[in-house]
């Protein structure tokens, strides 16, 4: 999964939200890590909703100018939470790994070279 599509599966997983609603939760979120740029946003929601991770939740009409509110579908929910778990292993292994490493002593002091 890509991380944008984390993130705004994340955003949605709360409350539907336009696409200006999305941005900000997925800012609020990252603690303003990751900023998506309305191009990007758009044309993956579009792919999501093609995929059927979300949904058109309602459109609204504010301002003269058309909102369109998207929520998460049950696809969208059981992607989200494997990718969660996927990620939760992930940073276990890591950390266990880390935790070997300061046991055997090795810092970051230590400059081990690795040859891919």
């Amino acid at each position: 999964m890509h991380e944008a599509t984390l993130w705004i599966l994340s955003a949605l997983a709360d409350a539907p939200r336009h696409g200006y609603g999305v941005i900000q939760e997925v800012q609020r979120l990252s603690d303003g890590k990751v900023r998506l740029l309305a191009g990007t946003l758009y044309g993956a929601l579009d792919r999501l909703a093609a995929d059927g991770l979300i949904a058109v939740d309602r459109d609204e009409v504010v301002g003269g100018r058309n909102r369109r509110y998207y929520r998460l579908t049950g696809d969208g929910e059981a992607a989200l939470e494997a990718e969660s778990e996927r990620l939760r292993r992930a940073a276990e292994a890591a950390t266990a790994q880390l935790a070997v490493r300061r046991r055997l002593g090795l810092g970051p002091a230590s400059a081990h070279r690795i040859a891919w």
